[in-house]
């Protein structure tokens, strides 16, 4: 508790700019793809298009291709431009994006605005949301990390709760009314609270003349320590010759890929082994709840274990329910399997949302962030083609989970080597040496 209260008082505006990077997070569900499942059979279901469920799929598929290219400019208009910039005309492009679809009528056009939903929600920005944390807090971040997704987690569930009166009216209210909460609501709360932390001073610049941000002269006056934790870092080059960039990329990644096969046959998979319908609602619940009452306890030992390990315990677990779930066919089994899943779940998220910031500083973290996304999103789109390949050979998912445990368990061996660099370890170029001199006239 006296370390909570201590991160209270050392960085109060950080912790609300963590309940803004929350809202920001909830913002995507117009781009994600529990949030299209909302209305997908009422699109399907829309003369105005003539989709069928197969073209619907490829069109998703297509889109979130696409829209994970957005991760890459996103990345580096951060790092350019700021947060507040960045987040406000995103969150307002999304606004306009999901609005101007209630107004089509042609499936081109929709799949054009869905490329759109994707790559300004879930891409671009979920990257900024995420960046938002590591931006405004520095060393070791799997408290703050933590905190933020569990209100992210409590945002979701609340935004779900809200749309379920309109389950059974016209797509377009629901869709529309989405629309305008993002433009009249979260736009102007992007811009009037979103701030950009106070960047350390490093010298005068190219001109030789003092940076002028408003700043007072205490907070240019900073520890040469926290210089190396705060803007000096690894550019996104630097951090992708490292080995944990790639560990915990590929780690997320094939989670993504997990998540989103099992989410979209997770019923099939479930009545393969002999349960009713209902265990899939409960499932969902179960594992739902799980994640909420472990994600503080794991933002606390990100503070004190090494994320490499910690990582490990969260894909062996992972790795031991996939080889298991074949052969599930009782309640307390498939219970104990939701509350595993749930743990390591929770597990890597949180250790997605840390380690880029808590790793490689936070001077170009949007783009290594940006990469970071891209992979989820790519693996992600590619879960369900995965997951139906293997149902349409095999008649049976259980290859598809055996393949991914083993390859979840190297990962996991992979995370006990590897080791986690931090943001002072970047190579440095040379650098002017740092001479403050302070007049009376200039303060």
């Amino acid at each position: 508790m006296s370390r909570i209260w201590a991160a209270l008082r050392s960085n109060p505006y950080g912790w609300v700019m963590v309940c803004v990077a929350a809202l920001a997070m909830v913002a995507t569900l117009p781009g994600r793809t529990h949030g299209l499942g909302m209305i997908t059979e009422r699109l399907l279901a829309d003369p105005a298009f003539g989709l069928d469920r197969v073209t619907y799929a490829d069109m998703n598929l297509w889109a979130t291709l696409l829209g994970g290219l957005f991760c890459l400019p996103c990345g580096y208009l951060i790092d350019r431009y700021g947060l507040r910039i960045t987040l406000t005309v995103t969150v307002a492009a999304l606004g306009m994006a999901v609005v101007a679809m209630t107004r089509l009528t042609g499936w081109w056009s929709l799949f054009v605005v869905i490329v759109l939903t994707r790559g300004f929600g879930q891409s671009a920005l979920s990257i900024i949301s995420i960046t938002m944390v590591g931006k405004w807090f520095t060393g070791k971040m799997s408290l703050p990390m933590a905190v933020y997704s569990l209100l992210l987690s409590f945002g979701f569930a609340y935004s779900a709760q809200l749309a379920k009166p309109f389950a059974t009216d016209d797509w377009r209210v629901l869709w529309g009314g989405m629309g305008w909460i993002l433009l009249l609501v979260m736009t102007p709360v992007a811009f009037l609270l979103t701030r950009d932390p106070v960047p350390a001073f490093t010298g005068p610049d190219s001109t030789g003349s003092l940076p002028d941000r408003g700043a007072r002269i205490d907070q240019l006056l900073i520890a040469s320590d926290d210089v190396g934790k705060a803007d000096v870092g690894f550019t996104l080059a630097q951090a992708m010759r490292t080995p944990a960039f790639w560990l915990f990329g590929l780690a997320i990644s094939v989670i993504a890929l997990i998540g989103s096969g099992k989410s979209l046959f997770n019923e099939s998979v479930l009545k393969q082994q002999g349960f009713p319908p209902e265990v899939f609602y409960n499932l969902i619940t179960l594992t739902g709840m799980v994640g909420l009452s472990v994600k503080l306890p794991v933002g606390w030992l990100g503070q004190h274990w090494p994320l490499n390990r910690l990582q490990a315990v969260g894909m062996f677990l992972l790795a031991a329910c996939l080889v298991w779930l074949p052969f599930i066919h009782s309640t307390w089994a498939i219970t104990v399997y939701g509350i595993g899943t749930g743990i390591s779940g929770t597990i890597t998220t949180v250790l997605f949302f840390t380690v880029w910031g808590q790793a490689y500083g936070r001077k170009h973290l949007g783009q290594i962030q940006s990469v970071a996304q891209m992979m989820t999103v790519l693996a992600s789109a590619a879960g369900p083609k995965v997951f139906a390949e293997c149902f349409e050979r095999y008649h049976s998912y259980a290859p598809a989970f055996q393949v991914l445990a083993g390859v979840v368990a190297v990962l996991g061996i992979w995370s006990l080597i590897v080791r986690v660099p931090s943001p002072d370890e970047a190579p440095q170029t040379s650098q002017v040496p740092i001479t403050l001199t302070v007049q009376e006239s200039s303060i």
